[in-house]
């Protein structure tokens, strides 16, 4: 339940609104003063005094703190329909509160309930393949259906996949976010946020007319991870912030879990690496409902569908004997779908040659087209 909007907690969102004060500081402050009410009257001089604070933040903070305007930030909070949860006060998720660098405040929007306890983030690159969306929908629909709910970070790619498979499967799903709730980024997923919200929760740490920024969205990973009793990485790059959430689960004590894919294709590179650093491979779904809750399979609802995620997973396709330099340089391209647009930039080739190419070797079935002028191996 949201937290009441008490004296106190009008001063802890005004530490929250102090630009830098991250949640390490504040908890370093609470802890120095007692509550946020006295970190807002303390003196320069003696916030100089909390460790790791010094002059020139302690007059950074002091005079953020003489400028706060809390009352319009209460006003976007009504007028966007968000409540907020505060650390150590009932509501706060449980599973959240036990990382070393817990927010002091969570912004929501819809609803955290005592069942999203029991939750898995589903995370991957924004760049992703086909596939990848095919069996991130597939896998986040079937743990929806088993009774969890499916945390992901709203981005492009495999995360919108994982929130709308839940979606697609009845079951509750989180999607924690880098910016403000009264700017949701990316915006072509401002429709997917509000079936998220209808039948979940949007959450940030962030102060609600704040935009996103790089360094925002690793931060924000700390709390997919957090959330979730499992993190699962479905298709990442060797760059992606998935990674980043990766490393998250493993600091804060989660168990992690990587799909295989397609061992010629970039966007697997950083989830194949995972698994050779140890992170437990999923051959199917149920191979994670038994670690999750040790269900019995046999009677599992889940037996109603086709039980191995494999029947989706690329396979190794051998280079065909014989090509000649350019159908070769082509077909090395392909490690994915590529559009024709793409395969005549990156290969400097007119577009009518490549046409040529790409259509005399689908008919020798070495590529085939797919919807959209993509193209992949065969």
């Amino acid at each position: 339940m949201p937290t009441p909007l008490t004296d106190e907690l009008r001063d802890r969102l005004a530490l929250t609104l102090v630009p830098g004060l991250g949640p390490k500081l504040t908890a370093a402050m609470l802890e120095n003063f007692g509550s946020a009410s006295a970190v807002r009257h303390a003196a320069f001089t003696e916030l100089m005094q909390v460790p790791h604070v010094g002059e020139k933040l302690a007059r950074q903070f002091g005079g953020a703190l003489a400028a706060i305007d809390v009352d319009a930030e209460i006003e976007r909070l009504k007028r966007f329909n968000t409540h907020l949860l505060a650390l150590n006060l009932p509501g706060y998720p449980a599973a959240l509160a036990t990382i070393d660098d817990a927010p002091q405040l969570l912004y929501i929007r819809g609803e955290i309930k005592p069942e999203d306890a029991n939750a898995v983030a589903i995370v991957g690159s924004r760049q992703c393949t086909p596939y990848g969306i095919r069996v991130t929908e597939k896998l986040a629909g079937g743990l929806a259906r088993a009774g969890f709910t499916v945390v992901s970070g709203l981005a492009r790619g495999i995360d919108g996949a994982a929130h709308q498979g839940a979606l697609n499967g009845g079951g509750r799903t989180i999607a924690v976010l880098a910016g403000g709730l009264s700017n949701i980024y990316p915006p072509e997923h401002l429709e997917l946020s509000r079936s998220v919200e209808a039948s979940g929760a949007l959450i940030t740490e962030t102060p609600m007319a704040m935009s996103p920024m790089r360094g925002m969205f690793h931060a924000r990973n700390r709390l997919i991870s957090g959330l979730s009793r499992a993190v699962v990485v479905v298709e990442a790059n060797e760059r992606s912030g998935a990674l980043i959430t990766a490393r998250h689960a493993g600091e804060q004590g989660r168990d992690l879990f990587a799909l295989p894919a397609n061992v010629d294709s970039p966007s697997s590179a950083g989830s194949l690496k995972l698994i050779r650093d140890g992170a437990r491979v999923i051959r199917h779904l149920d191979d994670l409902l038994e670690d999750l809750k040790g269900i019995d399979i046999a009677t599992s609802p889940q037996r109603n569908e086709p039980p191995s995620l494999f029947t989706d997973l690329p396979k190794v396709i051998e280079k065909p004997a014989g090509l000649d330099p350019l159908p070769s340089r082509v077909w090395d391209y392909l490690t994915e779908p590529k559009h024709i647009d793409d395969i005549t930039r990156e290969m400097e080739i007119s577009i009518s040659e490549i046409s040529r190419l790409l259509m005399s070797l689908e008919i020798k079935k070495i590529v085939r087209r797919l919807p959209g002028n993509q193209y992949e191996r065969r």
